[in-house]
C-alpha cells in the first residue's frame, strides 16, 4: 500500500489522489542535501545497535504533525502498517519495494513498502505487517528478523502507516500476489540515505492550496509520497544514531 505524504487534513472521509495529479511534473522546492552517512551506518550491525538503545532524533521537519500520529487520536483512519524490509547483498544491504498492480482503485501503479490495513485479527501492527507480507510477496514470518518501528506516518488519504523494520534472513523466496502487486524490486540502503537524491515537491491542488511531499528516482523507478516520507525520516534516525553512538564516543 502506497499512498501520497501529504501534512494532515481536518477530519472527514478519507480522500484519494486528484484524477490527473501527476507527481513527476509537481514543482520542486530547494531542498539542501544533508549530511552523508557513513558506509558502516548502513551496515546491519550498527542498525540492530540503534533500535536496541534510545537515540535522541527528530522526525523530518516538513511532516512534524503528521508524523504524530502514534500519540494523537484521528477520527475518520484506516490503520495500516508496512514492512520496512532490509535485504543483505553482497554490495550491501538492500531495500525491497513492491509495485502496486495498475487496475487496483486505491494508488495503482505506485511504489510502495509491503503492507496494507491492520485486521482486527492482527494483534498489533507488527503482526498486521508480517502477515500483509506474507500474503503480498510470498515472504514468510520466519524469514523476517525484527529489529524495530518507526514513528506512525498519517496521509490526507487518511491512512495511518505504522513502519516496521526488519531484516529478511537468507532462503527466502518471493512469490508476488499478482492482483495486488506488479512487481517486487530492490534498491541498495545506501542510495536511499543519499540525501542528495531528495527532492522535496510542493504540490498545487485543484482546489487551490497546496501540499509538500518527498520523491527519488532509481532507474526507471520513482518513489514518492509516504514511501518517500518513511525514507527520509529513516535517514533522520540513522544520522542522529551515527552522531550519538558513533561520534559521540570519539576523544
Amino acid at each position: 500500500m502506497s499512498v501520497m505524504s501529504q501534512s494532515i487534513l481536518p477530519s472527514r472521509s478519507r480522500r484519494v489522489v486528484p484524477a490527473g495529479f501527476d507527481p513527476l511534473t509537481q514543482p520542486i522546492v530547494q531542498n539542501r542535501a544533508l549530511q552523508a552517512l557513513s558506509s558502516s551506518s548502513l551496515e546491519p550491525g550498527f542498525i540492530q545497535s540503534a533500535f536496541s538503545c534510545p537515540v535522541d532524533w527528530q522526525v523530518e521537519p516538513v511532516f512534524t504533525e503528521s508524523f504524530q500520529a502514534d500519540s494523537v487520536q484521528f477520527q475518520n483512519v484506516v490503520q495500516a502498517a508496512v514492512l520496512f524490509p532490509l535485504v543483505q547483498r553482497s554490495d550491501g544491504l538492500h531495500v525491497l519495494f513492491t509495485r502496486r498492480a495498475s487496475h487496483l482503485y486505491d494508488h495503482a501503479g505506485q511504489i510502495s513498502f509491503p503492507g496494507g490495513r491492520i485486521e482486527p485479527t492482527d494483534h498489533d501492527a507488527i503482526a498486521a505487517a508480517l502477515r500483509e507480507t506474507h500474503e503480498e510477496i510470498g515472504v514468510a514470518p520466519e524469514y523476517i528478523q525484527l529489529i524495530g518501528t518507526q514513528p506512525c506516518f498519517l496521509t490526507s488519504t487518511r491512512f495511518t502507516m505504522k513502519p516496521v523494520i526488519g531484516l529478511i534472513r537468507p532462503g527466502f523466496t518471493i512469490v508476488p500476489d499478482t492482483t495486488e502487486v506488479a512487481e517486487v524490486f530492490e534498491v541498495p540502503l545506501s542510495v536511499l540515505m543519499d540525501t542528495s537524491l531528495h527532492r522535496l515537491h510542493q504540490a498545487n491542488l485543484p482546489e487551490g492550496g497546496h501540499r509538500f511531499y518527498f520523491s527519488l528516482t532509481w532507474k526507471t523507478y520513482f518513489i514518492w509520497g509516504a514511501t518517500a516520507a518513511l525514507i527520509r525520516n529513516f535517514y533522520h534516525f540513522l544520522a542522529a544514531a551515527e552522531t550519538q553512538l558513533v561520534k559521540g564516543k570519539r576523544p
